[in-house]
């Protein structure tokens, strides 16, 4: 049954909301964070384990190096102080995903603390939002819920339970309380997800994809009377799996929230479930609080202790902030801020620079990505970096346009040779005949053909009627299959008839 809802409007009216975002990074490195079992996504079940993933007697860990890397890059990305010494602790509690009845973690003492992230709404407003930790673990392995209609447990008949993804190494990045962001809170939510999963793609540590759950958002949401100041019971969506899903989450808990608190209940310090079919929250467990994880440090493990040298020589390493970026290209693009936002927004800001780098006009690189690829991308139901055409071959087409060779409608008939597999752009155009017939012998032929089919519209241009002239070219164009060159046929037109 549905939850009963305040409208969002009265939610602000009576409350002030304030959120937690707790982000899980699934880093790309090559094996495990603490065995050598490999990394990567997809495999058959229970196909990457070992006896450390799995957690049996006897088995040691050993820290992966390169995550600790990658943990230090993102630290000195998100403005954190980086420790100079740090170790790994045991959480403990029991699921069936967790083959050692603990996850090594950290707990006190942090790889990386007190930071925060400039985020950019669409307003132009900035928002800073502080982060209180970004921390390594490992992730947990895949319950898969067999028999029920919604892949839940409620109503499986029995479950099984996949321990490729025991011991990938996370990095989660924990912020403080988000205060103050009132009606404009589920888009900041939204804004600082979508934005940290930039940077972390700009640092190359992961490939943060949310379809595939290599970048997870636990959205922590609680409500205040409204100009107290404090902090209410919070509740903690899980595992929310897309930008807009984390915007909807949270406005759907400040509306839950305020509709309990206003009836005089209250909150329940819990877990909660986001459903992407429905569109709600759904209960999940009761929210533990650290001193219910028994937290100890991890004997088998040595502390970490990067050098100042070795943390001096990552930050060396660091990308252009991205958001500084967008702004140097907007500018170097002449882009409109309506233009850069619909480019950030289709996911193709970094298809477009590599357009143009590979020579094509900035608005020529944009026109093709963020309509006619962004449409079949749409249609296939495929993130348009995945469509299969790359940023050489938009170039190569436009090359082709700008020679005259093509013109946008043969153009399009292109790139389903690229989607096909035909070829590149200049195979595609051989072998399907599609280059543009310029030799006026064959368009005069047309010209001639058009004229005599519409003596009405001809009669209208020698009487001075020029704009009459598109009708004609429109036949020409019909009868030449959309190959002729349209400039050089209305040139013959009003040669032959004015």
């Amino acid at each position: 049954m549905s939850d009963t809802l305040l409208s969002f409007e009265e939610s602000l009216e009576k409350f002030d909301p304030a959120m937690g975002l707790e982000v899980h990074v699934e880093l790309n490195t090559n094996t495990k964070m603490f065995c050598g079992c490999p990394a990567v996504f997809g495999g058959e079940p229970n196909s990457q384990v070992c006896p450390t993933c799995l957690g049996l007697p006897g088995a040691m860990p050993v820290v992966n190096a390169k995550a600790v890397e990658s943990a230090i890059r993102i630290g000195l990305a998100l403005n954190c102080e980086i420790a100079e010494w740090c170790r790994f602790a045991r959480k403990n509690y029991f699921y069936p995903d967790m083959p050692k009845n603990f996850q090594t973690s950290q707990y006190d003492e942090p790889i990386a603390f007190e930071g925060y992230l400039d985020v950019e709404l669409a307003d132009g407003e900035i928002v800073r939002v502080e982060i209180e930790r970004a921390h390594m673990e490992e992730d947990t392995g895949k319950s898969l819920h067999v028999g029920g209609a919604t892949g839940r447990i409620h109503g499986a008949s029995h479950s099984l339970v996949d321990y490729n993804r025991a011991g990938i190494p996370l990095i989660e990045i924990v912020t403080k309380p988000i205060l103050g962001t009132r009606e404009k809170a589920p888009e900041v939510a939204k804004a600082y997800v979508a934005q940290l999963r930039e940077l972390i793609v700009a640092l190359g540590v992961s490939d943060a994809r949310m379809d595939q759950g290599s970048i997870r958002a636990d959205v922590n949401l609680s409500l205040a009377p409204v100009g107290t100041g404090e902090l209410g019971t919070r509740t903690e969506t899980k595992n929310v799996n897309s930008l807009r899903s984390v915007e909807r989450a949270v406005r759907y808990e400040m509306q839950r929230h305020a509709a309990v608190l206003s009836d005089g209940g209250s909150i329940l310090q819990e877990t909660r479930h986001w459903h992407e079919d429905t569109q709600i929250t759904t209960s999940g467990r009761p929210k533990s609080d650290a001193d219910d994880y028994r937290y100890f440090p991890e004997p088998d493990l040595v502390p970490v202790a990067p050098s100042r040298e070795w943390v001096a020589e990552l930050r060396g390493t660091l990308p252009e902030n991205p958001r500084e970026k967008r702004a140097r290209l907007q500018a170097e693009w002449g882009f409109s801020d309506l233009e850069m936002r619909d480019t950030v927004g289709a996911g193709a800001l970094g298809l477009v620079e590599e357009t143009i780098a590979a020579g094509a006009a900035p608005q020529a690189a944009r026109k093709w990505w963020l309509s006619d690829l962004a449409r079949r991308a749409n249609d296939t139901g495929v993130e348009i970096a995945d469509l299969g055409v790359s940023p050489a071959d938009v170039a190569a087409v436009q090359a082709l346009v700008e020679e005259g060779k093509l013109n946008d409608k043969l153009a399009r008939q292109v790139f389903d040779g690229l989607l096909a597999g035909e070829g590149t752009p200049a195979e595609i155009v051989a072998a399907r005949g599609l280059e543009i017939v310029s030799d006026d012998g064959a368009l005069g032929a047309a010209v001639d053909k058009a004229i005599a089919e519409n003596p009405d519209v001809a009669d209208k241009i020698r009487d001075g009627k020029v704009a009459a002239a598109g009708a004609l070219i429109g036949s020409v164009m019909k009868e030449m299959r959309g190959q002729a060159d349209a400039g050089r046929v209305r040139e013959l037109i009003l040669e032959k008839l004015t």
